[in-house]
């Protein structure tokens, strides 16, 4: 018999290990419970060195909801290990290093926008915590058969933000499909969190040139910051510039 290996992982510890109890009385069902993001990256890495990778992982919608603020956030989906890791970006984490793992989402309650923003970083399924057992059995084994499942009162909320995504993402496209060869590889730059001077030894320009292409940038996407240049550049799917060591060039004017 094949067996179909489950993370849950919720900060929760009774809640993931009641769940975990009750799976594992399913004989195909092979589960193991994870109470942070750090320590699910951990299990599933270890699982897959180990030729025993998951299947399905059940990630709380709210993880890490009452750890206090952070410094700063996130800069990265998938956090280095010990960085606290919160539900959504656990998802998207998950989908970039171990793409074949479906996620499905636990939440206390329906929220369309946190639902969309949870199938936009991967996830396959959102499902209420206080669904019946069988219920969820039958999300684990039909999101291994390619089956998304959504709530039927969220599709609509959903979809409604999914389109809006889609929106902004393509105005978001068009306004950097505006930008000269130049200015976009400032603004990848600009993504990857380099300043001035940095982008300008990176690019070998001078500061003032460098400047102007970084004016330039802001005025074509309609922003006044580089924040929020870089947070439209992210809608429309620019990635940052790769920090590789820059080879010899000629600075110019």
């Amino acid at each position: 018999m094949v067996r179909i290996r489950v993370l849950v992982v919720d900060d929760h510890r009774i809640f993931a290990e009641s769940l975990a109890a009750a799976l594992t009385a399913e004989p195909d069902v092979d589960v193991s419970a994870a109470g942070s993001g750090p320590a699910a990256l951990r299990c599933l890495e270890r699982g897959a060195a180990e030729s025993r990778p998951y299947d399905v992982l059940l990630v709380d919608a709210d993880l890490g909801a009452g750890r206090p603020p952070q410094p700063a956030p996130l800069r990265e989906a998938a956090a280095p290990v010990g960085a606290p890791v919160d539900g959504i970006a656990l998802v998207a984490g998950v989908r970039a290093v171990q793409p074949g793992v479906r996620t499905v989402v636990l939440a206390e309650r329906d929220d369309p926008r946190r639902a969309a923003l949870a199938l936009q970083a991967g996830a396959v399924g959102w499902v209420a915590k206080d669904c019946s057992l069988s219920r969820l059995l039958t999300v684990v084994r039909g999101v291994l058969r390619e089956e998304t499942h959504l709530p039927p009162a969220l599709l609509t909320g959903v979809l409604r933000e999914l389109t809006a995504a889609r929106k902004h993402r393509s105005d978001s496209e068009r306004l950097v499909e505006s930008l000269t060869p130049r200015e976009r590889e400032v603004l990848r730059c600009m993504v990857a969190g380099l300043g001035r001077k940095a982008v300008a030894e990176r690019l070998f320009l001078s500061p003032h040139t460098v400047r102007t292409h970084m004016q330039n940038v802001l005025g074509k996407l309609g922003v006044h910051s580089t924040l929020a240049a870089v947070a439209l550049a992210r809608r429309a799917g620019v990635g940052p510039a790769d920090l590789a060591p820059p080879s010899n060039g000629v600075r110019a004017g």
